[in-house]
């Protein structure tokens, strides 16, 4: 069903229940990957994902979407942890629950984008593509302005 996982005053939950819509559209409403997007976005995107909130007592500081068919493939999106909670390795934690997840195990395929935390994902077994020549992409970056 969904995990939970603790540590010290930090919770991770992939329980929709415990999800902070507000707080993960205030967050990317402005990240530079999704700046701009609407809200009803989000909310169908959290709706058809598995999702992880990171949660310090109640409030959600954190976040990670991954969009999988939990057979094949699964895309890892919307990593963040808010500013005033970094540099205590949630964002390390919060992959190790990602990727220790039971949907998530077995996959052929797990890509993610990133401009700036590659180190981070390389720690999980992330690379640069093996074949860039094989994928292809519709890209639409100024699709929420």
């Amino acid at each position: 069903m969904f995990e939970t996982f603790q540590r010290d005053e930090y919770r991770i939950s992939t329980d929709p229940v415990e999800f902070d819509l507000d707080a993960i559209h205030s967050y990317l409403v402005r990240a530079y990957w999704s700046q701009g997007i609407p809200r009803t976005t989000v909310e169908r995107a959290v709706a058809n994902s598995l999702c992880f909130a990171v949660l310090h007592k109640k409030a959600q500081v954190g976040f990670a979407r991954v969009v999988t068919d939990s057979a094949t493939f699964a895309y890892l999106c919307d990593v963040y942890i808010l500013e005033e909670h970094r540099a205590k390795g949630l964002g390390k934690w919060l992959m190790e629950c990602v990727m220790s997840h039971p949907s998530l195990q077995g996959l052929r395929r797990f890509s993610l984008a990133t401009r700036d935390a590659h180190g981070l994902y390389r720690q999980f077994g992330f690379g640069d593509l093996s074949k860039p020549d094989t994928l292809m992409e519709i890209l639409r970056p100024d699709i929420y302005r």
